[in-house]
C-alpha cells in the first residue's frame, strides 16, 4: 500500500514562540522513525517550524491554502507563499474548514490542483457525519467527495496525493471508529481510486485514518491493510504520545 505517513494537525494550537522547541522535541522523540513524520502548523508558526525541522527527518505542512496565486483575498495564503517557506505538505478540506469556513468539494479540488502544480503534497480530508453514518450513506458520500476531489487530476499527480479519512463524529470527541470500521472505509476509498485510475496508482496513494487516533489505539488501526498512517489532532500536541503513534506505523 501507500507510504506510511503520520501527520500532526496542530489546528489552532501552540504559539510561534513555542514552535521551534516543540518541533525539535518531536524530531528527537521520533528519531529513527520507519515512516514519514509531518507537523502541520498554523500559518504564523510555519517559519519557526521549518527552521526547527531543517536537518531532521521531520517534514512541515500547512493547514490550508488558497487556490489562486495572488489577489484580493484578505487573510488568505497562497501555495507560492508556502513554497517560499519550504513547506512540504498542506491539509485540504478538513471537516472543520468545511463546517466553519464554507469549504466545498469544488474548492477542495481547486486547492488540490494548485498544491500539486506548485509541488506541495496535499492531504485531502474526507469523512461523514454521525447522521450520515447512521443513515447508511457513508460510502456513497465519501465516494462523491473522492471523485470530486480528484476531478481533472492526472494519474501521475494522483499518486502523490494523501487521502485522510476522518469520520466527523470522531474528530476531537474521544470517539474512534473501530479498526474494522476504519479499514472498511479506507478499503472502499482504495477501490474508488482504483476505479478512477488503476490498481497500481491506488496502491501508491497513502490513505490515513484520523479521528481521535491516539497512543492507545494507533497500533490496532495501523495494522489494517488499507490504513497507511494517521492525521493526528490532539495527540500530536504531546511529543511522547505522538512518538508512540509514529512507532506503531511500520
Amino acid at each position: 500500500m501507500g507510504k506510511y505517513i503520520i501527520a500532526g494537525n496542530w489546528k489552532m494550537n501552540k504559539l510561534p514562540s513555542e514552535t521551534y522547541d516543540y518541533v525539535k522535541e518531536v524530531a528527537e522523540a521520533t528519531k529513527g522513525a520507519a515512516c514519514e513524520v509531518v507537523c502541520c502548523t498554523p500559518f504564523v508558526n510555519l517559519s519557526e517550524a521549518v527552521k526547527a525541522a531543517e536537518g531532521t527527518h521531520v517534514k512541515i505542512g500547512a493547514e490550508n491554502l488558497h487556490f489562486e496565486d495572488s489577489g484580493a483575498y484578505t487573510g488568505e495564503v497562497s501555495a507560492d507563499m508556502l513554497c517560499d517557506l519550504k513547506v512540504d505538505y498542506v491539509i485540504i478540506g478538513h471537516s472543520e474548514r468545511r463546517q466553519y469556513f464554507a469549504e466545498t468539494d469544488e474548492t477542495v479540488n481547486l486547492k488540490a490542483k494548485k498544491a500539486l502544480e506548485k509541488g506541495l503534497i496535499p492531504i485531502i480530508c474526507v469523512g461523514e457525519s454521525l447522521d450520515q453514518r447512521e443513515a447508511g450513506v457513508t460510502m456513497e458520500l465519501i465516494t462523491g467527495q473522492i471523485k470530486k476531489a480528484f476531478d481533472g487530476i492526472s494519474k501521475t499527480d494522483a499518486a502523490k496525493v494523501v487521502v485522510a479519512y476522518e469520520p466527523i463524529w470522531a474528530i476531537g470527541t474521544g470517539k474512534t471508529a473501530t479498526a474494522e470500521q476504519a479499514e472498511e472505509v479506507c478499503a472502499g476509498i482504495r477501490n474508488v481510486l482504483t476505479e478512477l485510475y488503476d490498481d497500481s496508482c491506488a496502491a501508491e496513494i497513502t490513505i490515513q485514518y484520523g479521528g481521535s487516533m491516539n497512543a492507545k489505539n494507533a497500533a490496532e488501526l495501523l495494522a489494517k491493510e488499507n490504513i497507511d498512517g494517521g492525521l493526528i489532532g490532539g495527540a500530536s500536541l504531546k511529543s511522547a504520545d505522538f512518538a508512540v503513534i509514529v512507532a506503531a506505523a511500520k
